[in-house]
């Protein structure tokens, strides 16, 4: 029996007090996980008690308060200077001889249990005051791995405490209130599975972004897991959505280096060959396992965690090594939601990685080691190389943060989050791009992608309590283009999409024209197999390329509204559009006006572009049969007539999209006077319709809706325009089918908003600024 220590098989998250916040929790799961078929490494913590009765014996108690009398954390200087002081006074000390003694027994039983001896361990800082549910700083105290031998564990378990007193975690204490003296510092020794990491990573069991709670991720790289953390590597990402259980986004990251261990207990980082950074570091199998055991883990805590893991080089085996509860986004109010929007343009200086969703304009100041702070001001911008525990008391002062290196969890992009400023990770070369004193503007609200732009521009905050809004009958359906937005909008009061554009997946996450990438073996243009080869990397079917992204993008989407109906438009580039993508130019036509040339239904069948249609069809199919995201459906633009629905119908079926199977459901945006002519008939044809406002606006009115001479002309409440919307809705009325409007018109116009409801159209789809007013003037119209 122990007095100074316990077993992780004894240890319960209700003993915070007694072992500190992280190893209570590895406790907790040890006990209590490892019997579910969680791999859990095993170990055991010193007591909060046995620190205090070192301090005690050592008669040093006293000598640390004195150091902390009259700190202000505020002056950096100064608390270098006292933080060390305490740190070489608690390094001096000796330990009560029972405690070392019960440390090195402890040691010794952990490698009987294992079978083996000098067990290599990671010594890990636990505090009694860490890991709260609202208040948590990543790495307070120090974590130190690759540990052998009874005498270097003593050594480390005293570096350990000694860490309670580093300058990050004395800042921390506070800012939240504790007392120094007050707070204890347990010591967990704990068997550090994957010596020989063949990979590492962390997960959480919601998007940090955005918090949305359906989806588990997961960052992955080469070696030990520290490299993410401290920001050296950026990551492989997936995301897994929890409902289905299918892998939503995998995004290949650099992995450049990996953390391997070294001699006398010792790590050091080695080059990643570069085959090995063109493949993702773990499979997708070991991802949704790792997903199962997150989601287990967030059901045994009853909260949103933030979870590491290890996958054992020798045997393949992968390990929980930590977690403790997320202390951001699920604590942020739910009901109040908040948008930046850049109301200016701006020469963009560099892009990164986006953390948060904020945008904030400042001095840029360049500081690449954390003692040269002389002249950091409040607000100002930090760009550095990557940051660590140390640089937190500057971070706190940071207007916004911009990195050389790092991933979404790295330490720079965890704090930023906890702090709630924008930060953009991984620019590659911040640090010689930008001058010291420029003066910028970051913003992290334009999706996955983080901009640093120059110079101090314009934006705006939308702030929008959505917590009691009414429910119309009429459903207010989103209009969706980004997927990187899709978790965030989706937060707010919806029915669903009514119009996902497929265009903006293939702009801006694609890039390159389908045909080029059927026929990249026949392309003669040097300029653009580069582009392509460059952007496919790691794809020996260029083709593959295409499908995996566009599903990705429409898997987020769908996921996003899970299980309300999202409509999927299929592409509806002009000709002119097509041709800006990558290889577009060596598949396009030139035509006087595109806007009403080869788009639309006419593309799909036709035998120039029906090996890129089938490309799209794929992509469907997998979103709706591999995934199970079975609330997608597809909308089929600009079919001027019956034949081209017939073909576009038959087209899909030879590719296995079959109308009817699965639940699967094809819509028609009407858009073309023709559609309203013979309604009846592509009702017959189609499930639904879906007016698309701007088209049929233009083409009833043979109006240019680009042309500012015009625009006067171009009015959607025109009684010509209105009878098309009054028809098609009395038609999908008498033949059952769901009629819908995607455009701006109702949310612009709120006339136009009280006719659609009066005509008893089933739902209208917006932009997402305008669901939230849209929504309460359809419940004032029905008189709710």
């Amino acid at each position: 029996m122990y007095k100074h220590l316990r077993f992780f098989k004894d240890i319960s998250i209700e003993d915070v007090p007694v072992v500190g916040g992280k190893n209570a929790s590895l406790g907790e799961m040890f006990r209590a996980l490892t019997p579910k078929g969680i791999n859990l490494p095993n170990g055991y913590g010193t007591t909060a008690d046995s620190y205090n009765y070192f301090l005690d014996s050592a008669g040093i108690r006293d000598k640390i308060a004195e150091q902390l009398n009259g700190l202000d954390v505020q002056n950096v200087t100064d608390l270098q200077t006292r933080g060390a002081a305490i740190r070489q006074i608690i390094l001096d000390a000796e330990f009560p001889a029972d405690f070392e003694e019960e440390i090195r027994k402890g040691y010794q039983e952990l490698c009987d249990t294992l079978g083996y001896p000098d067990v290599v361990v990671a010594v890990r800082s636990s505090a009694t005051a860490e890991d709260l549910p609202n208040a948590s700083f990543a790495g307070q105290q120090e974590t130190y791995l690759n540990i052998s031998g009874v005498d270097q564990v003593v050594k480390h378990a005293k570096m350990c405490i000694a860490s309670l007193f580093t300058d990050r975690a004395i800042v921390y204490r506070v800012e939240n209130g504790f007392d120094h003296m007050k707070v204890a510092l347990s010591v967990g020794v704990q068997q550090m599975v994957a010596v020989r990491s063949e990979a590492a990573g962390v997960m959480f069991t919601l998007d940090t972004e955005s918090g949305f709670r359906d989806v588990v991720m997961i960052n992955s790289i080469y070696g030990l897991g520290e490299n993410i953390v401290q920001g050296k590597v950026s990551p492989d990402e997936f995301l897994v959505f929890k409902p289905t259980k299918a892998i939503l986004k995998r995004k290949l990251g650099a992995k450049k280096l990996k953390m391997i261990p070294g001699p006398d207990s010792t790590t050091e980082d080695t080059d990643v060959s570069e085959a090995d950074q063109h493949r993702f570091s773990i499979t997708d199998e070991q991802v949704l396992t790792l997903a199962e055991w997150g989601m287990a883990i967030e059901e045994h805590y009853g909260k949103p965690m933030d979870i590491e893991w290890a996958l054992d080089e020798d045997y393949g085996t992968l390990f929980i090594v930590q977690a403790r509860p997320e202390t951001v986004q699920s604590q942020k109010d739910q009901t109040c939601f908040e948008e930046y929007k850049r109301t200016e343009d701006g020469e963009v200086v560099i892009t990164g990685t986006s953390v948060g969703n904020k945008i904030a304009a400042g001095t840029a100041k360049i500081i690449e080691d954390i003692s040269d702070i002389s002249g950091f001001e409040d607000g100002d911008i930090l760009v550095t190389t990557m940051t660590d525990p140390d640089w937190v008391p500057i971070m706190k002062r940071s207007g916004a943060i911009v990195t050389d290196r790092g991933g979404r969890t790295c330490h720079a992009a965890i704090v930023s989050r906890e702090l709630g400023i924008p930060c953009v990770v991984g620019t590659s070369n911040a640090t010689e791009v930008i001058n010291h004193g420029d003066e910028l503007t970051v913003s992290c609200a334009e999706g996955d992608v983080g901009y640093v732009y120059r110079g101090r521009l314009k934006y705006e905050i939308e702030t929008t309590d959505v917590g009691n809004l009414p429910r119309p009958d009429t459903k207010i359906m989103m209009n969706i283009g980004s997927p990187e937005h899709a978790l965030t909008y989706a937060q707010l009061p919806n029915d669903g999409v009514g119009l996902a554009r497929e265009e903006f997946i293939i702009d801006a996450h694609i890039k390159i024209h389908p045909l080029a990438l059927l026929k990249f073996d026949e392309l003669t243009d040097e300029e653009v197999r580069h582009q392509i080869h460059e952007l496919t990397i790691g794809y020996a079917d260029k083709s593959q390329y295409f499908v995996d992204k566009l599903a990705e993008g429409i898997a987020l989407i769908g996921a996003g509204f899970y299980p309300n109906d999202v409509i999927v438009r299929f592409s509806d580039f002009k000709s002119n559009e097509y041709a800006n993508l990558i290889g577009g130019q060596l598949f396009e036509p030139t035509e006087n006006n595109p806007m009403i040339g080869w788009r639309g239904a006419s593309r799909y069948y036709h035998e120039e572009y029906q090996a890129a249609f089938a490309l799209e069809c794929a992509a469907l199919k997998r979103v709706r049969d591999k995934m199970g995201l079975t609330n997608v459906k597809a909308m089929v633009p600009f079919c001027r007539n019956l034949d081209e629905a017939h073909k576009v119908i038959d087209i899909m079926k030879q590719n296995d999209l079959v109308q009817g199977e699965n639940g699967f459901e094809v819509y028609m945006m009407v858009e073309i006077p023709s559609n309203v002519i013979l309604a009846e008939q592509f009702a017959e044809i189609f499930d639904g319709f879906s007016i698309g406002s701007n088209d049929l606006t233009q083409l009833t009115l043979g109006v240019d809706r680009d042309s500012h001479i015009v625009a006067d002309v171009y009015d959607e409440n025109n009684e010509a325009v209105k009878e098309m919307v009054r028809r098609t809705i009395a038609v999908g009325k008498e033949k059952g089918i769901k009629v819908g409007l995607c455009g701006q018109a109702p949310s612009d116009s709120p006339e136009f908003a009280e006719f659609l409801v009066k005509e008893g159209i089933d739902s209208m789809s917006l932009a997402p600024d305008t669901i939230v007013k849209t929504r309460i003037a359809a419940a004032k119209i029905e008189g709710k």
